[in-house]
């Protein structure tokens, strides 16, 4: 078949949306694309940024019928948005807020959309018609475009739910945002693509998120990142029960797993992929360091060059990844840290993520991360840099702190500095953006006291 229908809903009644505790049905969804599709302006490429996540699945949607690609950069600062524009400058935004898309041509999503056509006919898409452009920080600070087809990335997410046995019947709740590559695959395709329903909502603190879980239906999927789940697991009231656990965009310490599952008596999940190739393997935590390949995926290579092959692949792609075969056919491989990460510090090597891992596994600490020097910083030689951590840990000091590190790490690595924070500046995924966390350095170095230099 040269095309793939737009969502695996087999039945116009079926739900495949939760709006808070109303459900939607795939008729009234499939009404909401045609319509919204007939108001979109002329330009070919759009930028969603509906945080809504029902509103955004409609404008994706409604974007692919009409033969549009949306651009889904990393952020959605002014800058992210005038690079846009640069790229295709005819882009326009559609948003479900009064602030969204400064200085584009705006379509404001709608409050309300016209009765759903009486029987609607699930449109068939062409498997290679351009659906998305997903943009990564490039290393010139130029965003650097991922081409993303239909048939792609349909079979790239019904592999998923196939893994996690994920399908009709399930209410997908998501921490993370619809535009990122991890938040479009599970929180939008996959229960599209599953006869699954998704929630609308964009849950981030622990008591949004427990309101999320209470107004839906069992089985209930959570999709989510390890800072959101350590952060829901300090939650003191009772969590809703949780049938299925996803986690993704930072490793997972197998404590946190472990109290993951007990506390929410559900099996636990990580995947791994990337941007450039979407998911590409998977593990319960639990039950070991080891992932297993998706059966589409072929590795090929190991340690510092690994590439990613498949039919959904675009083309080869080498991984920023240290990959460790496991088995002759690299079905199963062990993940030891990016390559950008590898620390070389009085000829031992390390890497950043086996430190972060180390200092989020102490007792006493909510978040934390460790920070290379810049090679321009003059009060570190290269031969002697040193570390810097960068820990939410209120209950610790700094002297215990260190010792607990000195048991974990090998003493070379230590951080010196040691500086104690309220907060990181995490991003909606989760993740620590590098320009974020210099800049919190640097207002640090001069003025803290909770400093350990030694």
């Amino acid at each position: 078949m040269s095309t793939l229908p737009l969502i695996a809903h087999r039945r116009l009644d079926a739900v495949m949306a939760w709006r808070g505790n109303t459900p939607v049905s795939v008729r009234q969804f499939l009404g909401d694309v045609d319509q919204l599709a007939g108001l979109l302006p002329p330009g070919r490429h759009v930028l969603n940024l509906c945080g809504d996540r029902y509103r955004f699945a409609v404008a994706l949607m409604a974007g692919i019928v009409s033969g549009r690609v949306s651009l889904l950069p990393s952020s959605q600062t002014l800058e992210s948005l005038r690079q846009m524009q640069r790229y295709a400058p005819e882009v326009f935004c559609i948003t479900d807020r009064d602030d969204g898309g400064d200085g584009l041509p705006v379509l404001r999503y709608p409050e309300s959309l016209p009765e759903a056509l009486a029987d609607p006919v699930i449109p068939q898409i062409d498997r290679d018609q351009v659906i998305a452009q997903i943009f990564t920080s490039g290393s010139t600070g130029q965003p650097v475009p991922h081409l993303k087809r239909w048939g792609n990335m349909v079979r790239g997410v019904q592999a998923g739910a196939q893994r996690l046995g994920v399908g009709p019947g399930h209410a997908i709740v998501g921490t993370v945002p619809p535009q990122h590559m991890y938040g479009l695959e599970f929180t939008v395709l996959l229960p599209l693509q599953s006869g699954a329903a998704l929630s609308a909502g964009h849950p981030f603190y622990p008591a949004d998120i427990c309101a999320t879980l209470a107004d839906l239906p069992r089985p209930r999927m959570l999709v989510t990142t390890p800072y959101h789940l350590r952060v829901l697991l300090a939650e003191p009231a009772e969590i809703p029960a949780v049938d299925l656990l996803l986690s993704a965009t930072a490793p997972l310490s197998q404590n946190l797993a472990v109290a993951a599952e007990a506390r929410l008596a559900a099996p636990l999940f990580e995947i791994y992929g990337s941007t450039e190739t979407g998911q590409l393997a998977s593990r319960r935590t639990t039950a070991g360091a080891t992932w297993q390949t998706l059966p589409d995926i072929r590795l090929r290579g190991a340690g510092e060059a690994v590439w990613a092959e498949g039919e959904r692949i675009e083309a080869p792609t080498r991984l920023s990844d240290v990959i460790e075969p496991v088995d002759p056919e690299a079905r199963q491989l062990l993940l030891h840290g990016r390559h950008a990460d590898l620390v070389n510090i009085a000829g031992k090597r390390s890497s950043l993520g086996y430190l972060d891992f180390q200092l989020n596994a102490v007792p006493g600490v909510q978040d934390g991360v460790f920070l290379l020097p810049r090679e321009d910083d003059g009060d570190h030689p290269e031969n002697v840099r040193r570390l810097t951590a960068l820990v939410v840990a209120p209950g610790l000091t700094p002297t215990a702190l260190m010792q607990a590190l000195r048991e974990r790490i090998d003493p070379i690595f230590l951080p010196r500095p040691l500086l104690f924070v309220d907060a990181l500046p995490r991003n909606a995924t989760g993740k620590l953006p590098r320009q974020a966390t210099q800049a919190l350095l640097a207002s640090l170095r001069a003025s803290s006291t909770d400093t350990i230099r030694s």
